[in-house]
């Protein structure tokens, strides 16, 4: 069975995105539609996956992570205004058999996103 997964690693610190804010949206013409907002847990990740079963659906999709919100909670200092606030990722599912699997590598300076397993 399908699913889509992710999980945050702050790698100003070395430890898990704890607390982090998650919005997973469905591109449809241009237009996003949110399909729902998550808040990462001790380890980083999401409770359940963010699709699964009958919601997995082929198309394209965005998740926005609250880098900005999560580094100003954690007492980064940051300039106004932040380098990254919201890192948004764009991909597509094309399988719905499959496990798309995508974390967020960040730092309040930069980013890295990958297709994991």
């Amino acid at each position: 069975m399908g699913r889509l997964t992710t999980h945050v690693l702050d790698t100003a610190s070395g430890t898990p995105g704890a607390g982090m804010s998650i919005t997973l949206h469905k591109i449809v013409d241009n237009l996003k539609e949110t399909l729902k907002t998550v808040v990462t847990n001790h380890d980083g990740r999401c409770d359940q996956p963010l699709l699964e079963g009958d919601t997995m659906a082929v198309g394209v999709y965005e998740l926005e992570f609250g880098a900005g919100d999560y580094f100003r909670a954690q007492g980064t200092r940051l300039p106004e205004p932040a380098f990254l606030d919201v890192v948004t990722l764009r991909f597509g599912i094309a399988d719905t058999s499959a496990h798309y699997h995508v974390p967020l590598l960040v730092s309040p300076w930069s980013y890295s996103t990958y297709r994991g397993s």
